[in-house]
C-alpha cells in the first residue's frame, strides 16, 4: 500500500474538513435542528477522523492535523448558535467519540471542553459526571488507579463552572506530577487572582520527563502579564521560545521583547548556545548586524547554503558582507560541512562570490584568497578542488 499517499490523502480530507466547517460559520447548526440536525460537515468530520485510523501516520502528520483541526473546530462550536437541547446533543456525540478513539487522534479535545460547554451551568454538570471517575481513577486502590480520558475533560469543565478550590484538590490526588494535569491547577490560581502562588505552582511541576518546554512557556507569561518583562526575559525568554529554527528563536523572542535591543538578544542567545555561534548566523544577518553575522559564522560551522544565499541575495546591496558571506562558505565546504552538497552548490558559491567582489571592486584579491583556502583542501576526496580547480588553475 502507498502510505505516504493515503497519509496526504487524509491530511487533505481533515484540512478540507476544517476549511468547509470554517467557510460555513455560523451554518454549523442552527436552532431547529433536531437529533438528526447537525450540519454536514460535523458528520464528514466523523466520518474522516473514522477513515485516518486506518492510515499509518508513524511521521506525526496526521496527528498534527487533527490538532490543527480541532484548535480551528473548538471557537466555530462554541460560537455557533444552537438551543441548549442541540448543544448538549453535540457535546454528547462528540464524547462518544473521545471515548471511540482508539490511536489516540483526538486526545486533546477533553481539555477543550469547557470551552465547548459554552456556559458554567452545562460545565459544572460534566464535571459531576467526571469527577468521581478521576477520583477512582487517582485513588490508593491499585486494581481501580489507571488512565481516564475524561481527566482533561474534568479539569477543563470545573475550571470554566469556577470550581477552582476543587481543581487543586483534585490534582492533590494525582499519583504523578504530570504537567499535563498540573496545568489546569496553575489556571486556577490565575483564576483567582494568585499569580505568584501559580508560578511557584508551575515551577514546582518540574520533573526529570516533564516538558520543560511548556512550563517555561507558562511562567513567562505569568511575569509578563504581571508587567515584569526584564525577570521573564531573565528566567526563562531562551527555554520558552524555542522554535524550529534559530532565526524563529530570534523572532519569538524580539517579539516578545520589544525593548530589548536586538543586538543584547542576540548576544545573550549565542551565550546560551556554546559550539552553536554559526547557526545565529541568519538571526544576526535579519536584523542587518552584518558584522556580527560574518563573526558567528567564522566560529562555529555554519551552513554553506545559508550562507551562498546571503552572498547570491547581497551582492548588490552589501556586496562586502557578500563578500565575506561566500568565502564563509567556501571555507566550510573545504572543510567538508554541508548537506547534500552537488557540484553546482559548489560553483554556485565561488560565481556569487565572485560577483559580489566585482561589485565591491576587490576581485583580484577575493580571488587570490579563494585560491588559496581551496589549495589547502585535505578533507577526503578535495571534491572543492576538483569543481574549482581548473577555475583556480589547480591541478
Amino acid at each position: 500500500m502507498d502510505f505516504s499517499y493515503s497519509l496526504q490523502t487524509a491530511c487533505l480530507r481533515v484540512a478540507f474538513s476544517t476549511g468547509d466547517k470554517a467557510h460555513q460559520g455560523s451554518g454549523f447548526g442552527n436552532q431547529n435542528s433536531g437529533p438528526q440536525g447537525p450540519h454536514p460537515g460535523w458528520r464528514r468530520s466523523r466520518v474522516v477522523f473514522t477513515a485516518i485510523e486506518q492510515v499509518d501516520s508513524s511521521s506525526g502528520a496526521i496527528a498534527t492535523a487533527v490538532n490543527n483541526a480541532i484548535e480551528t473546530l473548538v471557537p466555530i462550536i462554541e460560537k455557533a448558535p444552537a438551543n441548549d437541547n442541540l448543544r448538549d446533543q453535540w457535546l454528547e456525540r462528540l464524547w462518544r467519540a473521545v471515548e471511540d478513539d482508539d490511536i489516540p487522534y483526538i486526545e486533546l479535545l477533553p481539555d477543550h471542553w469547557g470551552t465547548l460547554c459554552v456556559t458554567p451551568e452545562r460545565a459544572s454538570r460534566w464535571a459531576d459526571d467526571f469527577i468521581d471517575l478521576v477520583r477512582t481513577a487517582w485513588g490508593p486502590n491499585p486494581e481501580m488507579r489507571g488512565y481516564y480520558k475524561g481527566t482533561g475533560a474534568c479539569l477543563s469543565a470545573l475550571l470554566k463552572a469556577g470550581r477552582y478550590t476543587e481543581i487543586l484538590a483534585l490534582i492533590e490526588l494525582g499519583p504523578h506530577k504530570f504537567w499535563h494535569d498540573r496545568k489546569w491547577g496553575m489556571k486556577a490560581l490565575l483564576a483567582m487572582g494568585k499569580k505568584a502562588e501559580a508560578l511557584r505552582f508551575a515551577e514546582a511541576s518540574r520533573e526529570l520527563n516533564e516538558p520543560d518546554l511548556f512550563i517555561s512557556e507558562a511562567c513567562e507569561e505569568i511575569l509578563l502579564t504581571s508587567g515584569m518583562a526584564e525577570e521573564a526575559y531573565k528566567r526563562y525568554a531562551l527555554e520558552a521560545n524555542q522554535k524550529m529554527t534559530y532565526l524563529a528563536t530570534f523572532r519569538s523572542i524580539a517579539k516578545k521583547y520589544p525593548k530589548k535591543r536586538p543586538a543584547e538578544i542576540l548576544k545573550d542567545l549565542v551565550a546560551g548556545t556554546p559550539g552553536d555561534e554559526g547557526k545565529w548566523f541568519a538571526a544576526a544577518k535579519s536584523v542587518g548586524l552584518y558584522a556580527e553575522a560574518i563573526e558567528l559564522a567564522n566560529r562555529s560551522p555554519c551552513d554553506p547554503k545559508t550562507l551562498t544565499r546571503a552572498a547570491r541575495d547581497m551582492a548588490e546591496t552589501e556586496p562586502r558582507f557578500a563578500v565575506e558571506c561566500g568565502m564563509a562558505a567556501l571555507r566550510w565546504l573545504v572543510e567538508g560541512y554541508g548537506y547534500e552538497i552537488t557540484g553546482l552548490d559548489v560553483r554556485a558559491t565561488y560565481e556569487y562570490t565572485m560577483k559580489a567582489a566585482e561589485n565591491e571592486g576587490c576581485k583580484s584579491e577575493t580571488f587570490d584568497h579563494i585560491r588559496k583556502l581551496v589549495a589547502g583542501e585535505t578533507f577526503g576526496e578535495c571534491f572543492v578542488t576538483k569543481i574549482l580547480g581548473p577555475e583556480l588553475g589547480l591541478k
